[in-house]
């Protein structure tokens, strides 16, 4: 059986890293991304592409470059992305254009770069890396949550729009895991004036604890095989924690407002 080439973004760390070790282990052949492949000269675990996702231009010579070494890309794992803090009101708007260029348009120019190759083999998997925060408006984060929740319903129009191609598009929302996403992400300052101060510090407390205790990695690499290996993989696809995936059924259940009752409490706001 024919070696499946797996390219995972955002590869050199976190849940990526994590995904294209667990891979490599199970006989693909990964290659993962890296805005500056200086910087991981020392890099062993899997080939490392220079790629920025923000860039057409650099998406395209990255694909290329993979297409010119292995002929053909059969999974695409688009985990690359940034987190976003901060009240609304007082978040920059060229931060929250840098989140959605990351989180949202990220994942459509690399998709765009493999779907002719996919198209051309009969086959192809595009796995989108979303959050269970997509789901929801959450406070102080809501920036990330609305770029991940757009990218959780393009993913819904792009499996119907390719589905005649042999492609499948699914979507994979994690939820707090252990990574260094809190530490390379954009928070809003807790400024001394703002009238947010008090309930925005104590919730970005809580936010950055829930990762310091998030689950291994693993899990979500975990799925991402067991997605790989699905024959006709689901719309929707959710790794983290109990509490974290009965939310979800909880907002499909209850009132909007006793369900925005709960998120107050929960984060003592």
């Amino acid at each position: 059986m024919e070696q499946k080439v797996v390219l995972v973004t955002g590869g050199s760390s976190g849940i990526g890293k994590s995904i294209g070790i667990y891979l490599k282990s199970k006989g693909y052949k990964v290659y993962g991304t890296t805005r500056n492949l200086t910087n991981y000269s020392n890099f062993k675990e899997f080939d490392l592409l220079e790629l920025d996702v923000r860039n057409p231009d650099s998406v395209k010579r990255s694909v290329t470059e993979l297409i010119a070494k292995e002929g053909r890309v059969d999974v695409l794992v688009n985990n690359a992305g940034i987190g976003i803090t901060g009240p609304i009101e007082e978040t920059p708007h060229e931060e929250i254009l840098k989140a959605f260029d990351t989180n949202f348009n990220g994942p459509l120019h690399v998709s765009k770069a493999v779907l002719p190759y996919m198209r051309k083999q009969g086959s192809g998997l595009i796995i989108n890396i979303t959050s269970i925060a997509g789901y929801m408006g959450l406070p102080y984060r809501g920036i990330y949550s609305a770029s991940k929740g757009a990218l959780e319903l393009v993913t819904e129009a792009l499996r119907m729009e390719t589905k005649d191609f042999g492609i499948h598009f699914t979507n994979l929302a994690p939820g707090d895991f252990a990574t260094n996403i809190a530490a390379g992400r954009y928070h809003a300052p807790v400024s001394e004036k703002s009238p947010y101060r008090e309930p925005y510090g104590n919730t970005l407390k809580m936010m950055d604890e829930h990762v310091e205790s998030g689950k291994d990695p693993m899990l979500v690499a975990r799925m991402v095989f067991k997605i790989i290996n699905t024959k006709n993989p689901k719309v929707h696809y959710k790794v983290g924690e109990f509490m974290q995936k009965i939310s979800l059924i909880l907002k499909k259940i209850l009132p909007d407002k006793v369900y925005e009752k709960l998120l107050l409490n929960h984060y003592k706001l």
